[in-house]
Order: C-alpha cells, then structure tokens, then sequence
C-alpha cells in the first residue's frame, strides 16, 4: 500500500512538471510570435530571380545593407542596427529560407549576393556598406568580392571568417543539428546556449520561432557555413577592393578569435577591434561598436 501511494506520488509529480514544462513553452512560443508579429508590420516583399524577398527598410543616412546570422531573419537583420535608425538606412533583408523569403532549389552563396545585387537595384540604391554578423559573414564577403562597385564598405560583427590556410578536409555540415531545428526541442535545449555557445538562454526568445526558419538554417549548415571551406581559393580576400572594419571579443565561443585574428591578416585594408569579453553578442561593448563604427562610416561615405 505504502509502495502504491509512493508511485502515485510520482506520477503526479512528473505530471505536474510535464503540465509546467508545456506552460513555459507556449508562453515562450506566443512571446516569440508577437515579437515577429511586431516586425512583420515593417516588412515589405520583392519578387527576385531566386524568388520572394521579404525585408525591413527603415531610417535615413548612409545606407547599410545587414546580413542575418543562423537562426535569424529579417528580425535579427534589424535588431544588429535598430538603435541607429536616426543614424543610418537599414536594409534587413531574411537570407534564403529564412522568414519571408524562398528557398531556391541548389542555391549558392553567390546566388544570395546575387539577389542582395537586385534588392538594391529595386531599391534604387547604388553603393551600399555591408554588415554582417555571425553566419551572414560569408554571403557579406562573397558580395564585397563580386560587387565592389556596390560596395562602400565591409563590417563583420564577429563574423565566419576566411581561413588563413587552405584546409585539408572539406567540412559537410556546420550548423544546429535537423533534429533539433523545430520550436519545442530548441526550446527545450536553450539551458545549453551558456556552455556550448556562451548566449544566455532568454537569447531563445530571439531565436524563436524556429519552424518558419527551418530550410535556412539547413542551407546555412550544409551550404553556407561549409563555403569558405570547400571553395577556400574562391575567397581570395587579398584582393578585395573595399575597406572592411572587424569585430570580434576574445571569449566569443563561435567566431573564434584566434582565427578572426589569423583571417584578418589576408584583408588589404583592414580594422580589427577586438574585446576582451562579451562572447559572440559583444554584450556591454555597444559603446565601442557604435563609435568605430560612425568613424568607419564617415571615413569612407
């Protein structure tokens, strides 16, 4: 009788948790939906050769073209220069299969400069500065290579980087794994972004909803992410002919440092700012970032 109730007891504690853990979840869920809501309101649509383009334009000044890490969109496009709209024309497109915006069938990462190219000239914007951060590195310095007479400049917010050497392996896939690319399970795992990705948890709230970003976070792992890699002698950053400012904090776990720093050496006409802490959201150096940046914009505009 005493072993019945012990298990009855259980029970109704694994359920209670189980009712709890669903509670938390859907409240998280609806405060990402209404945080992409929100956004969803500033967009607006084009139709390119790869398909539609949904995009944030907003501000005035110096026009800054923003590339979207993993996991982002039009939403984490914005939010890298929301503060700066009085400042600065924001153009915060979702990269292919991200929020809005199609998933071509074999797409390359000079497909997607290609279709930033024809944001710009349906925008009627001649020369942008381009802005990237984390995996939106390599779609930033892939257009800086094909279109320099579009661009004023390159900026990467601890950003993929080239690599100094030509590696010996090809990598096949870089990136959260399928399994976990949906909103419950990311959700469920957001505990591990402190030590596997040095981002406090609530970045989860950023991140969400995962679902309607599924086909870009696959093709960032499997396409974008891998590029500089197995097409390493197509990155030939020694030539590029646009200055680029470098952002990077040492304890940043994704962007590692040391190679930041080793890929740095390989840019012509380069800044490098680096910081001591703040991991791979540069957490507490906005002050810093702000006014490199203002001085890189202004020396070159």
């Amino acid at each position: 009788m005493k072993m019945s109730m012990f298990f009855k007891i259980i029970l109704l504690a694994l359920a209670f948790l189980l009712v709890l853990i669903v509670v938390r979840y859907f409240i998280c869920i609806n405060r990402a939906n209404t945080r992409l809501n929100y956004y969803k309101e500033m967009t607006s649509n084009i139709d390119t050769s790869f398909g539609k383009m949904t995009y944030i334009d907003k501000g005035s000044g110096e026009a800054v073209l923003i590339c979207h890490g993993i996991c982002g969109g039009y939403d984490q496009a914005y939010d890298a220069l929301k503060d700066r709209v009085d400042d600065y024309r924001i153009i915060a497109p979702s990269r292919f299969g991200y929020i809005g915006s199609d998933m071509p069938q074999n797409a390359t990462v000079k497909d997607q400069a290609k279709a930033y190219k024809e944001l710009l000239d349906k925008l009627n914007i001649d020369k942008v500065y381009v802005l990237a951060t984390s995996a939106g590195g390599t779609p930033a310095i892939r257009f800086a290579l094909d279109y320099p007479e579009r661009t004023k400049g390159l900026i990467l917010y601890c950003s993929s980087m080239p690599y100094s050497v030509k590696p010996d392996t090809n990598e096949e896939y870089v990136g959260p794994p399928k399994q976990v690319c949906n909103n419950f399970t990311m959700w469920l795992i957001s505990p591990l972004f402190e030590p596997l990705m040095g981002m406090d948890r609530s970045t989860i709230n950023e991140i969400l909803p995962i679902n309607e970003k599924r086909d870009g976070i696959v093709f960032d792992s499997k396409v974008v992410n891998t590029d500089m890699n197995k097409n390493f002698d197509q990155y030939n950053v020694e030539n590029l002919k646009v200055p680029t400012i470098v952002f990077n904090a040492k304890d940043d776990k994704l962007a590692v440092y040391s190679r930041t720093k080793s890929s740095v050496e390989r840019f012509p006409n380069c800044t490098f700012i680096s910081f001591e802490s703040g991991g791979h959201l540069m957490t507490g150096n906005e002050n810093k970032i702000n006014s490199e940046l203002d001085k890189f914009i202004d020396k070159y505009k």
